[in-house]
Parts: C-alpha cells; structure tokens; sequence
C-alpha cells in the first residue's frame, strides 16, 4: 500500500475516532462506533498518526481522547457543535478540561495537572492559567497537523535549524571516526547523549554527524550557538520544541559553537534536551550529560594528498605530481577539498587552470585567522628582479626547492621518519637595509603561489616575561594550516648574543629566542627572518636555522645591474650612463628610492629622466643617511 492509501486510512481511522468522543458527549450508545473505529484500526497497512504520538508520548487513555477531542473540535465541525452544546467553550468552538473530565471514559485528574504529558510537552495549551479546568483548551499547531498526518519541521525551530544536504569527503582517519561515533550513538530516546566532535575540522565534524545520522536513520539539522536566544527561559522553551521534534520526526541536531562565549547558551539547550546532539567546535565544552568525545582535526599531509585525488577523479593524474605541492603547503579542511573539487568540475577547465584555482582557494579558505595578526604582502616580483651574486641566488631556488618538495622527500621518501625533529624550512636572510631580503622573500613566494605575510618582531617583543612567547604563538597557531611564507623583519629586535645569566631579564631573553627558532623549527612551512647584523644572533642559535643567506653589500658591478633595471621600460629616459651611477656607493633598496625620485623630477619638468635628475635625487636620499653623498661618488653625472 502507498503513502496516499495509509494517509486516506488514517484519515478514515480520524473520523471513526471523532465519531466515538461525539457520541461520548451526547451520552448516546457509543456502541457502534467504538466498532467502527476497531474496523478502522484494523484496515490501517500502519500504526496510525493519534496511536503513534500516543506511545511515543506515553499518553494515558484519557489523555489520548482529549487531544483527539482538541483536534475533533478543529477538524470535525459536527463535533464542534457538539461541544459548545454540551457546555464546552462557545468562541471559537473549544474543549475545557471540566467538560473532558466530565464526559470522556477514564477520566483522572493528572492528565490535567502542567507536569502531564500533554501539557509538559506542549501538545495542548491551556489559554488562560489562572481557570485551567474552565479555559479552553487548544491543540499544538504541530500537532494536529501530524494527527493529521501531514509531517513539517516546526515552524518555531526553522529559525534556526538548517539542514545537511550535501556530502563531502573524509580522509580515512576521519573515516574511521564514524564508526567509532556510530558505535556509542544506538538508541538514545528517552535519554541524553552529547557526542562532542571537537578539533580543527569543521566541516568533517558535521558531515561525520551527518553520516552519523544517516544510518540510524535520520536527518542532521545544524543549530548555530550563537543564534540561541539570551533568555534562559526562551532556550528552555527552544530545547523542548526541539526534544518534541526528535519524537515526532526523524532529526538529529548538530550544535556549532563557533565563539566560546557562545558556549553557556549551548550547554544549557543540550542539558534540556533529549536524544542524541552532536557538538561541534574547537574545544571541549562542559555539559551535565553523558558525553563522547572525538577528535577531529585536518587531515595530515599524506592524508590530504589522497584526499584531493580522490575528489578530483581523473583529472588528479593530469595535474603532473603538483598535487604533492598543494599537499605539503596547505592543510585544509575536507569540506574545503570537496567543494573546490565540485566547482572544478562544474567548470570543466585546463588543468592550469584547475591549478590555479586549487591554490586560490585554499589560501582564500585560511586567511582571515593571519590577517589580523600580520601583513599579507603583495608579491609580483620575479627572479629577474633580484640581483645577487650566483651563490646567494643558488641558495634561494634551493630554499624554494624545498617548500615544494618536502612532501616528496618526507613522506615518500621516508625522511619524516628518520628523525623527530621538525620539518619547518627556517632561514636567516643578513645583510644590511636595502640589500634585498624582503624582495627575495616576496620571490620565493611568488614562485611558489604563496601569501608572504610580514611579521614585525620589535612589535611582538614584551617586557613582560611570557608575553613575547605569546604573541609568537598566535601568529603560528594561526599560520601552521596557511603554507604562507612567515617573514620576521628586523629580527634584531629579539636577537642578541648570549652572554652570561646575570638576571632573570637575559635568562628569559634567550627563552624568547629558543622559542621563536623551535617554532620555526616545527611549522610546516617557510619561515624566514632578516637581519642587519648577522653577528647578533648568537652561533648556537645558528645552528637551528636551516638556510643562512648572507646578502653582500653590492660592488660596483652589481650597482650598474641595479642601475639597469632601477626603470620601467615605459619611462622615457635620456643619456644614462650606467657606469658611472655604480660609482655611487649605495645599496639596491637606495637605488630604487633614487631612481623612483628622479623619475618624479623628471615628470614635473615634463622631460625624460636623466643623470641631472638622479643626481638632484640622490643628494636627497644622501641627506637621509648619516654618511652623505660626496663628490667622487657623483662625479660625471651632470
């Protein structure tokens, strides 16, 4: 039998039951239809919608016949009539405990009393409290439209409950964590479970509840914690509702807790609530029931490596090993991976392309928790930009080399293993102000289609023991799933040699030191800092950094390199002579600021930039330092 045939049965079951309480109230021989309504019963292919809240709700007899009498007078107009007639509320038609109590069979007084179960869960309300017994009585919306036979979400949770539709992907440790959650989560009816799915994951977190749910054979709606009334009462109210709706329908609730304030409000809707609620969040949160916890954090490396390829079907294998590159950088989320595979394949692109937008979105997905604590630097430059002797630029395509492969070599080729020590890439840039260590930090994560985030240590540093180290942890709690390229600028700042302890000030001035190197040491991706003077840092801290790069004062062979590429090919320039601008002894960062200078000179007087410019310019960026420009540097120039 189909769902139309049980709905016209249950419906003729509704009848022969408002049928018999009529008769009840008449006083006439009910006889007939109480057998009508056993002929009813037995033609239902199912338990009938009245028989189905009634067990659910362990509703007494008595009970059961005042919510279908509540329900009569709103569906069954004869039945209506009979009740005004036989002394029930008159405007609009309406049932009155008194008259209940008074013509129904089984009668007793508990059915009546806030603590029964037709008022403690809100099936029936009593309009006015202060006459319960000659108030009328009026039917839960929800209800009757169920009694009915017709199934809907209460429409005082869709406010806030939304559901989970969409499937996404788990890596096999997160796997695994469904059956160990579907072990502990059996019948939970009647009773409180709240399986607490806490870590980094979040998207994993609610598709293991939606899995979850799904095979005890439910559908998971999600709650945000933060859209739970302020009301202690109002939350209350909110949790019966919800606990009704768990009875009535097959849905299972998943708290997000997305703020820890935001965790009393959600403590106090699970402690009233019945059934099974999952928890999602970063922490553990306190609650008065039986508690699950599991951990659910991103996938590790190797994990997220087939996880991508699992999304991205065939065209994995096309993306020519670039996916142990997006691996080993960033450490996103499941759903993350899931959704940018579902858009790629609705594009359909090149797999450039695909590349392209793989990147984008993981650094989209993990930004906002760096850039409040650091600058994200804009990076267009390239290696052509940068001039160095050979051996520093070796050096830096080898750094780079490094971030792009260290999945390949830790993990498949088994390093990770060998030793416990961390696999971060930290690096010393040392030279003086303008010699290029910003810039090639900005190239290294150009190449690599990374952010570059620049971190201020003279800001980070404390005088209050234990504030320095503080402020570095949030910047690399927030940084370590980012792959961002971590650039500590002015490094002098925290550096110093170590000297003898004489106080508590330098013992707890090397704690901050060994500190930031060992985080270096354990983030997972590049982490650089620059200095003026590499003799600051003192050699036993040296030998933690990875990669020391000296960046030399350029000679002047270096200068006229500079000088060649100090200008846009669109600048209109005129009787340049390179050679004798490496006369001046400065370094490419002042280069630039004079060439930039003279270039403004130059636009103001509407004529090409010439020596006459960069001289006027260089005397100006000359007056900045405490050496000045002299005589034989700028010999020549005009």
């Amino acid at each position: 039998m189909n769902g139309a045939d049980w709905l016209e049965a249950n419906q003729r079951l509704l009848v022969a039951e408002f049928t018999r309480i009529r008769a009840r109230l008449a006083g006439s021989d009910a006889g007939a239809a109480d057998e009508a309504v056993s002929q009813a019963k037995a033609a239902m292919p199912a338990p009938a919608t009245i028989d189905v809240l009634a067990e659910a709700f362990a509703l007494s007899a008595f009970e059961r016949d005042i919510l279908l009498f509540c329900a009569g007078v709103e569906m069954d107009g004869a039945l209506a009539a009979t009740c005004v007639e036989q002394g029930g509320c008159a405007t609009p038609p309406g049932v009155t405990f008194a008259l209940a109590l008074a013509r129904l069979e089984q009668p007793h007084w508990n059915a009546t009393t806030p603590v029964s179960a037709l008022r403690e869960w809100r099936l029936v309300e009593v309009r006015d409290n202060r006459a319960p017994m000659s108030t009328r009585l009026s039917i839960d919306e929800r209800a009757l439209h169920f009694i009915a036979g017709v199934g809907f979400l209460d429409r005082r949770l869709s406010p806030y409950v939304r559901p989970v539709e969409n499937e996404m992907l788990l890596g096999a440790g997160q796997e695994t964590l469904v059956e160990a959650v579907l072990g502990r989560c059996g019948d939970t009816s009647g009773r409180r479970l709240c399986v607490q799915l806490h870590g980094d994951d979040r998207d994993a977190q609610i598709e293991i509840a939606r899995r979850v749910s799904m095979r005890v054979g439910r559908q998971l709606e999600v709650l945000c914690a933060g859209d739970l009334p302020t009301d202690l009462e109002d939350i209350d109210a909110l949790a019966l509702l919800w606990s009704r709706e768990t009875i009535l329908s097959d849905v299972q609730l998943l708290i997000r807790i997305d703020v820890d304030a935001d965790g009393g409000r959600a403590r106090r809707f699970i402690e009233r609530s019945i059934g099974t609620t999952f928890v999602a969040g970063s922490d553990r949160l306190s609650v008065d029931v039986e508690t699950y916890h599991a951990l659910v954090s991103r996938p590790p490396v190797t994990e997220q490596k087939q996880l991508w390829i699992k999304a991205l079907g065939d065209s994995a294998g096309r993306l020519n090993g670039s996916l142990d590159v997006i691996a080993g950088q960033f450490r996103v989320s499941s759903g993350v991976v899931s959704r940018v595979a579902r858009n790629l394949h609705r594009a359909a692109g090149n797999d450039d392309g695909a590349l392209a937008t793989i990147r984008q979105a993981c650094q989209e997905s993990i930004r906002n928790s760096l850039d409040g604590l650091a600058q994200r630097v804009q990076c267009t430059s390239t290696w052509s930009d940068l001039v160095l002797p050979e051996a520093q630029l070796a050096t830096l395509r080898q750094i780079s080399a490094h971030v792009r492969r260290r999945l390949r070599v830790f993990e498949d080729w088994g390093f990770a293993r060998q030793s416990t020590r961390g696999q971060g890439i930290s690096v010393l840039f040392s030279g003086e102000s303008g010699t290029g260590k910003t810039l090639a930090a900005e190239i290294i994560a150009n190449e690599l289609g990374l952010d570059l985030y620049r971190i201020d240590l003279a800001s980070m540093v404390s005088k209050y023991i234990g504030e320095t180290e503080k402020n570095l942890r949030r910047v690399f709690d927030a940084a370590e799933d980012s792959g961002a390229v971590l650039l500590f600028d002015e490094a002098d700042a925290l550096f110093g040699k170590r000297s003898e302890v004489k106080d508590s000030h330098d013992r707890y001035a090397n704690i901050e030191v060994s500190y930031l190197l060992q985080r270096m040491e354990a983030y997972r991706g590049l982490a650089i800092l620059t200095t003026n003077l590499k003799g600051a840092l003192d050699v036993a801290f040296q030998r933690r950094l990875r990669f020391i790069v000296p960046f030399p004062f350029p000679d002047a062979q270096l200068r006229e390199r500079l000088w060649r590429g100090a200008f846009p090919a669109r600048t209109p320039v005129a009787g340049l002579d390179h050679r004798k601008l490496a006369q001046l002894n400065v370094a490419g960062g002042a280069i630039h600021n004079i060439a930039l200078n003279a270039a403004f000179i130059a636009a103001e007087k509407e004529l090409p930039v010439g020596m006459v410019h960069l001289l006027s310019a260089a005397r100006v960026e000359g007056s900045k330092r405490e050496r000045p420009i002299t005589e034989v540097e700028v010999r020549g120039w005009a």
